[in-house]
């Protein structure tokens, strides 16, 4: 007779499936035992062993992130607040020495021009011969002044212009 399943006595088939079944009932108990264990990490983990928590640090940080962005706008404003300052500032200067009477001999005359950066501010002109200095202030709009300037005036209004 050959070799077929049928020459195999049901008991051992019977014991075959028996330790199968017992093998897999171990690895079953411990892959649950391994579970778990796993989920109370886990929960531990969420919920926190003492005073910190995965949840209550991500509910702080994301706190932390609302405040700094608060802060971030704050600073935003702020900023445009002091560029719409400086545009109006007279931060832009110019100056021009010059010789206003052969006589004198000296360039002790002067004019200078303080303007922001919409060439609106004025124009102080010192005027100086041996026996007095003369003072004069012009406003200015868009470089232009409704009182006539002077060569060295429109001088220290380029120069102005021209340290942007």
């Amino acid at each position: 007779m050959g070799n077929t399943y049928t020459d195999i006595p049901v008991e051992v088939i019977l014991g075959a499936c028996g330790l199968l079944i017992f093998i897999f009932l171990v690895l079953l108990i411990t892959m649950w035992i391994k579970l778990n264990k796993l989920r109370r990490n886990y929960v531990r983990m969420l919920n926190g062993s003492g005073e910190t928590s995965v949840e209550g640090l991500l509910i702080q940080l994301q706190e932390r992130l609302n405040e700094q962005a608060d802060r971030s706008r704050e600073a935003d404003l702020r900023i445009d607040e002091i560029r719409k300052q400086m545009r109006t500032m007279k931060s832009n200067v110019g100056m021009y020495r010059y010789n206003a009477f052969a006589e004198a001999g000296s360039d002790l005359s002067f004019s200078v021009a303080l303007l922001d950066e919409e060439q609106s501010g004025f124009v102080l002109t010192g005027i100086h011969n041996r026996d007095h200095t003369y003072v004069y202030a012009k406003p200015i709009e868009h470089a232009q002044s409704k009182y006539t300037l002077s060569p060295e005036e429109k001088e220290a209004i380029i120069q102005c212009s021209q340290k942007k």
